[in-house]
């Protein structure tokens, strides 16, 4: 998909992965949390975890587990082991600054989707300097539901005041591109690294792949077809 980003009056993003080059950094939090309490780190984790709400990841990790905290507890360490290195290790995905700038000088409204709570997305966002592009945020848990389920992707638009049609989606895993679509908005799968094996089957679900967000600015449309 080609189309000018200037078409849709609302793009709405999820965060990590997409927003910020952070997929790796999860699977390092998770081996050095779980290792922690001496638990090893299950091969099909991030499989299991992947389409729950940061609630109930809290409460995967301590019933399914064996993490000896309460949830509050476990979000709290999460919090405080991200923000790390969201603050000092995390980049942003490459032409994020440059294509928020552009939505925001272009009257497009901007929300974010993500399954990480709150906190978790101001706190990242606001360490990269970008928080205050954003009209909306809606961690999952708080629409109800995680990903592949539209909730958090109608509550966004609904937050902006948009139509689901009005609406452009950029998201990394295949989870949160049916997300999008099962919302009924437009999809744009985003390169990583971490889903580059996903990415057949991501080019098979979005409306379209972009490795650079620059690519969908208007003086770069026509170099990239």
């Amino acid at each position: 998909m080609k189309r000018n980003i200037n078409t849709f009056s609302a793009a709405i993003f999820d965060m990590d992965g997409t927003l910020v080059d952070s997929m790796s950094m999860w699977s390092d939090i998770d081996r050095e949390y779980l290792g922690k309490y001496g638990i090893p780190m299950p091969p099909d984790l991030q499989k299991a975890i992947d389409p729950l709400t940061w609630e109930e990841c809290e409460l995967y990790f301590r019933d399914v587990l064996g993490i000896r905290k309460t949830t509050e507890e476990i979000g709290r360490e999460w919090l405080d082991m991200a923000m790390q290195k969201y603050e000092h290790e995390v980049a942003l995905k490459p032409g994020v600054r440059e294509i928020l700038a552009y939505l925001k000088e272009s009257g497009t409204s901007i929300g974010v989707a993500s399954s990480s709570s709150r906190a978790m997305i101001e706190g990242a966002l606001g360490a990269h300097d970008i928080l205050r592009y954003f009209d909306a945020i809606v961690p999952c848990d708080e629409a109800g539901a995680g990903k592949p389920d539209p909730a958090c992707y109608l509550a966004a638009a609904k937050k902006l005041g948009k139509k689901p049609a009005d609406c452009v989606v950029f998201e990394d895993l295949p989870n949160g591109i049916r997300a999008g679509l099962n919302a009924g908005m437009t999809v744009i799968a985003v390169d990583d690294m971490y889903s580059r094996p996903m990415e057949d089957e991501k080019r098979k679900l979005a409306d379209g792949l972009i490795r650079d967000f620059r690519e969908l600015l208007p003086q770069n449309l026509h170099k990239n077809g």
